[in-house]
């Protein structure tokens, strides 16, 4: 699942090459996983202005504002094109809100990228928003885990605390008293919301914490150099493009670097960078944990 850097990398990409780009027609497939109607979906999107790209946890935030049809260019209001075996989203005549936001959580395998139009439509593509500037954004997802929804404007909120923006007082309230393991408790997302199970591990490593620790049984210092290096972690995840692991991709289809930089995740049995002890890996809560023996306690 792409976590908080991939997802970053992804909203970055997408807010340099379409903020400003207008929304010209919208097409849905009938697997298309959503989490408003279809119908809401295309009637918010069609003629909106994209006027912001963000992350917020695990999430991408399209701000958007209504354009009137009158103000639209004539290319904008053609026809969609229809791939073979899917449907048209029907747009509704519903009031078109002035300010929205179309929320896409991408899932296990969701993609989201910006294609030419004349590009082949790949299978497993669920949504195509056709740019006035001649471009497509697509969205693809083989497992269908991912969500699309709609929000009103600044309504949308994916809770827990951001964890490149968190204090330390903040950070340590959320652990105090949790009998948890503290992998567990990195991945809560009402907690620290976008950090999964690659940058807990590598975090957890960092700090020097196995991650079946109490969370209660960590010390002050010990979680202030937790969070160091978590934040440590992520912003170096970003600037690599995130993690290529299985099949994540960018905006632009590129892969991202981080794995070549990670010290513990996928390297059970390979001997530890620092002191060569071979990495362990546990199943905690069902997830598998990737820790050093010798380096973390």
């Amino acid at each position: 699942m792409p976590e908080l850097p991939e997802v970053e990398t992804i909203a970055r990409g997408l807010a340099k090459r379409i903020t400003g780009d207008t929304v010209d027609s919208v097409w849905l497939s009938q697997k298309a996983p959503l989490k408003s109607r279809p119908s809401e979906i295309a009637t918010t999107l069609e003629h909106s202005r994209i006027a912001a790209i963000r992350r917020m946890g695990k999430h991408i935030v399209f701000d958007l504002d209504h354009v009137e049809r009158a103000l639209l260019p004539a290319k904008g209001r053609g026809a969609n094109r229809k791939p073979k075996g899917n449907v048209m989203a029907p747009a509704g005549e519903g009031a078109r809100p002035t300010h929205a936001q179309w929320i896409v959580h991408l899932g296990m395998t969701g993609r989201l990228q910006i294609c030419e139009p004349q590009a082949e439509v790949v299978k497993h593509t669920h949504a195509i928003l056709k740019l006035s500037s001649g471009r497509e954004l697509r969205f693809m997802d083989p497992r269908r885990f991912g969500r699309l929804s709609i929000a009103p404007a600044a309504d949308f909120e994916a809770g827990g605390f951001e964890p490149l923006d968190i204090g330390l007082d903040s950070f340590l309230s959320l652990f105090r008293g949790r009998k948890t393991p503290i992998k567990s408790a990195l991945l809560n997302q009402k907690l620290l919301r976008g950090v999964g199970n690659i940058y807990a591990d590598e975090s957890l490593f960092r700090a020097g914490l196995r991650p079946r620790r109490r969370a209660s049984t960590i010390t002050r210092a010990q979680l202030a150099k937790l969070l160091a290096a978590a934040k440590e972690v992520l912003q170096e995840a970003i600037a690599l493009g995130g993690s290529s692991i299985n099949d994540y991709v960018d905006a632009d289809g590129e892969e991202g670097f981080f794995q070549l930089q990670h010290r513990v995740y996928g390297r059970e049995g390979e001997p530890c960078l620092v002191c060569k002890t071979p990495i362990k890996r546990v199943v905690i809560a069902g997830r598998s944990s990737h820790y050093c023996p010798g380096c973390q306690k």
